[in-house]
């Protein structure tokens, strides 16, 4: 029996279909498909098929446009050159579906599964479905902005190719190893999501918001990102020299490791102790470590400027003349760390546990391996060590300058000599320090 869906649009009440109902559509719908006598293409607009099954069937030309999909069945389903303008398909399962060319302005795809669906030339952009009201105006139906809405769906391995997704929203999507070549991403916000695997072969990315897209690995080719945001994006084996990148926000791009860490520190280590003779120094620019266990590591004299290792587990970490500008190290456990004439200069340590490390001078040497008579001292110039615990810490000769040490624990830190000018700290936690007061 046809039923009316909950009222939640001032009135207007969506057609609910129960299953066996849906069934005899589809039946229909089928034979209109295979020009058989007696069949009658399906009209599903603005009716609520929410948690049915449409699996496998063929609803090629169908119009669905407005309807309530939430949760339904449409695995293996084809869909070509049917109408979805302004559906909701909430969480629906799209598992190798065939939606080639189909209508999905103003769609609603949040969460759903796409997972091998093919999407060839499909119309993904803005759409708002709108009816009258008693007094004739045009309102809208339902309660979802305009903008189609593909956030946090799954498109692993769907083939996107010369589909128009203008402005859509894709945030969280996972598109890994999806076929994304001259599709047209102007404008979208692909913030967070799964790139990684991906051809944008000839795509349009232009003006698009890919603030911490996971591009490991992509297909860059004659691809258009000029203007792109793409601040801490994961740029992992990305050639993008076939890029536009006209007037692109590239600050802060990340990497993610393509060897396991363990390896890394082993060739850095063989590196320092050969002199350089063997093994690989650890270039670890910019690299997402956050919460890595590098207790114990000697990555001395490695390459971690602005480096991701939030809540990182390093005690005990040899990180001497190591270079940590610009790294992220917030609630970071060094613990017992010798990190003797590091540059941690803006670098934050916001809640670092410091307790007992060694941020002390470095005695430089001669090409002979003699004594200067001059030290190389640790740089902490403009760090953040805000709630840091350098309980019992050594920061003698230490360049703080402009250093924020609010609520920093500074009970027996040594900080004689240290540069303190314009640095940030408690006075109270200071008469705990061992300090000579020198600026």
């Amino acid at each position: 029996m046809t039923t009316p869906a909950p009222n939640d649009d001032g009135g207007f009440e969506w057609k609910r279909l129960a299953q066996q109902e849906l069934d005899r559509a589809l039946d229909l719908h089928e034979q209109y498909v295979g020009g058989r006598m007696g069949g009658q293409r399906a009209n599903f607009l603005l009716h609520d098929l929410s948690y049915l099954d449409l699996s496998g069937r063929d609803l090629s030309n169908a119009d669905l446009s407005g309807a309530r999909l939430h949760h339904a069945v449409l695995e293996g389903t084809s869909l070509r050159a049917a109408s979805l303008f302004g559906a909701d398909l909430t969480q629906a399962n799209l598992r190798g579906a065939d939606l080639t060319r189909t209508d999905l302005r103003g769609v609603h795809l949040r969460g759903a599964d796409l997972t091998n669906a093919t999407m060839i030339e499909c119309d993904l952009r803005d759409g708002l479905l709108m009816r009258p009201d008693k007094k004739g105006n045009l309102v809208s139906i339902g309660q979802h902005a305009r903008t189609t809405d593909v956030g946090s769906a799954i498109l692993a391995r769907a083939d996107l190719s010369n589909a128009t997704m203008i402005e859509a929203n894709l945030e969280s999507a996972l598109l890994c190893g999806a076929n994304l070549s001259g599709v047209n991403l102007r404008g979208a916000q692909l913030e967070g999501a799964d790139l990684s695997g991906a051809n944008l072969t000839g795509a349009n990315l232009s003006d698009a918001n890919l603030t911490g897209v996971n591009l490991t690995g992509a297909v860059i080719s004659r691809t258009n990102m000029a203007r792109v945001e793409m601040n801490r994006a994961i740029l992992t084996n990305v050639d993008l020299s076939g890029a536009d990148l006209t007037g692109a926000n590239l600050a802060e791009t990340r990497r993610a490791l393509s060897r396991s860490i363990q390896d890394i520190v082993r060739d850095h280590v063989a590196w320092v102790e050969s002199d350089g003779v063997m093994g690989v120094r650890a270039e670890l620019s910019k690299a997402d470590l956050g919460r890595q266990d590098l207790s114990g590591a000697d990555l001395s004299g490695a390459d971690l400027r602005g480096a991701v290792l939030v809540g990182a587990r390093m005690a005990g970490i040899r990180l001497v003349m190591s270079d940590l500008s610009e790294a992220n190290l917030e609630g970071a456990d060094l613990e017992g760390a010798v990190l003797d004439g590091v540059n941690l200069s803006n670098a934050d340590l916001t809640a670092a546990r410091l307790r007992g490390a060694s941020l002390a001078s470095v005695e430089i040497k001669n090409s002979d391996g003699k004594p200067t008579g001059r030290l190389w001292p640790a740089n902490l110039a403009g760090a953040d060590l805000s709630r840091a615990d350098l309980t019992n810490a050594i920061l003698a000769g230490a360049n703080l300058a402009k250093a924020d040490l609010t609520g920093a624990k500074l009970h027996n830190t040594n900080l004689i000599g240290a540069n303190l000018r314009d640095a940030v700290i408690d006075p109270a936690q200071l008469t705990l320090a061992l300090h000579d007061g020198a600026a």
